[in-house]
C-alpha cells in the first residue's frame, strides 16, 4: 500500500450536543489549516477505526472524524431512539458550523457513501467533492442482496449464510430477517442476545474481503463494537434507512456539478457494484475505479491504493477536484 499515511495525531477531541439528547463524538487530526475532509464511517454503527486517517496526507488535510449517533464514544451508546438518516445528516451540519467550516470534502465508504450522497443532495453548497467507496444506495434490492438466501452474498457464501440464518426461522424477506434479529438483540438472556449480535457482525465481516478470513471477525473487535454495528445496522435496514425507495438515484440530478470519485471492488458481496456504476452514470463529473482484486473492505490493497491516490491528487491539483 505505497504512499499510505499512518497517523493518529489527533489534535482536538470534543463532544457536540445534537438533538434528542444525543451527544456526538468528534475528533480532528492532520493540519488544522488544511483542506477539511469529513470521514463518514460505515455500518451504520461501525464507529471510527484506530487508523482511519491513513488515506489523508496529514500535512495537507484537516480530517474530521465523527462517530455517528449510538456508536463509539457518542452517547447514549446503542440507542436507536432519535436515530435516523435525516438526523445524522442534520448532525453533520451542526458539526460543520460548530467547527467553522465553510466547505469540505465528503469521504464515505459503504453506509458512509449513502450518507455522503444524501448530505450532498440536501446540502450541496458546502460540498467541495465526494470520495466514495463501496457504494450503498439503500434500496430494497440492496437489502435483499445482503440479507436473503437468494441474494448474491448468500449464493457465494452459502456455508457462512447458513451460520448467520440459523438464528432465525424466516428468511423470506429482508424485513422479516431484520425483525427477528432485532427481537433476538433485545432478548433478556444476554447469551442469546450476544450470540445473535455476533452472528450478524460475523456475517458481514466474513464476506467483506475477496479472500475470506480464517478467523472469527467478532474475536478481533470489542463487544461494544460488535453490538453497535449489529444493532444499528439492523435498526436502519429494518426501517429502509428512513428514506423512500430509490431516493438517491431519484434525486441525484440535483447535484450534477459536484465532483465525485468512486472506488468499488469488483467482487464486493456487501454492496453491489451496480450501485457504484449507477451513480457514476448519473454524475457527469464523476470517475469510477473498479478494483478487480478486491471485495468490500476499505483496507484491501488495491482499494487502499486507489483511495490514497485520489486524495493525493485532490490536494496536489486543487481542492476543487
Amino acid at each position: 500500500m505505497n504512499g499510505i499515511f499512518h497517523t493518529n495525531a489527533v489534535y482536538d477531541r470534543q463532544t457536540i450536543s445534537v438533538s434528542g439528547e444525543h451527544k456526538v463524538y468528534v475528533e480532528q487530526s492532520g493540519n488544522p489549516k488544511g483542506i477539511p475532509v469529513i470521514y463518514m464511517h460505515g455500518g451504520p454503527g461501525a464507529g471510527l477505526g484506530e487508523n482511519y486517517q491513513w488515506p489523508f496526507n496529514p500535512l495537507k488535510y484537516r480530517v474530521i472524524g465523527v462517530e455517528q449517533r449510538g456508536c463509539g464514544r457518542s452517547t447514549p451508546f446503542g440507542d436507536t431512539a432519535n436515530n435516523t438518516t435525516q438526523l445524522l445528516i442534520e448532525d453533520f451540519e451542526v458539526i460543520r458550523k460548530a467547527l467553522c467550516i465553510d466547505k469540505w470534502i465528503l469521504f464515505g465508504g459503504s453506509w458512509g457513501s449513502t450518507l455522503a450522497l444524501i448530505y450532498s443532495i440536501e446540502h450541496p453548497e458546502p460540498v467541495i467533492s465526494m470520495v466514495l467507496r463501496g457504494v450503498f444506495l439503500a434500496r430494497k434490492e440492496d437489502f435483499d442482496w445482503f440479507l436473503l438466501p437468494t441474494g448474491c452474498a448468500a449464493q457465494i457464501y452459502p456455508e457462512t449464510y447458513e451460520k448467520f440464518s440459523s438464528h432465525i426461522t424466516d428468511t423470506t424477506s429482508s424485513d422479516k430477517v431484520c425483525q427477528q434479529f432485532i427481537g433476538l438483540f433485545k432478548h433478556p438472556d444476554t447469551q442469546v442476545s450476544f450470540s445473535a449480535l455476533k452472528a450478524w457482525f460475523n456475517w458481514e465481516g466474513n464476506i467483506s474481503r475477496l479472500i475470506a478470513p480464517n478467523i472469527v471477525m467478532s474475536d478481533l473487535n470489542t463487544d461494544k463494537q460488535v453490538k453497535s454495528l449489529a444493532l444499528l445496522e439492523c435498526h436502519y435496514l429494518l426501517n429502509r434507512c428512513f428514506i423512500e425507495e430509490n431516493f438517491i438515484l431519484n434525486n441525484i440530478h440535483k447535484i450534477p456539478d459536484i465532483p465525485c470519485h468512486i472506488v468499488h471492488g469488483r467482487y464486493d458481496m456487501v454492496c453491489k457494484l451496480e450501485a457504484a456504476y449507477a451513480v457514476h452514470k448519473r454524475l457527469p463529473h464523476s470517475t469510477l475505479k473498479i478494483v478487480n482484486n478486491a471485495g468490500h473492505s476499505m483496507s484491501e490493497q488495491g482499494t487502499a491504493n486507489e483511495l490514497t491516490s485520489i486524495m493525493n491528487d485532490i490536494c496536489e491539483l486543487g481542492a476543487h477536484l
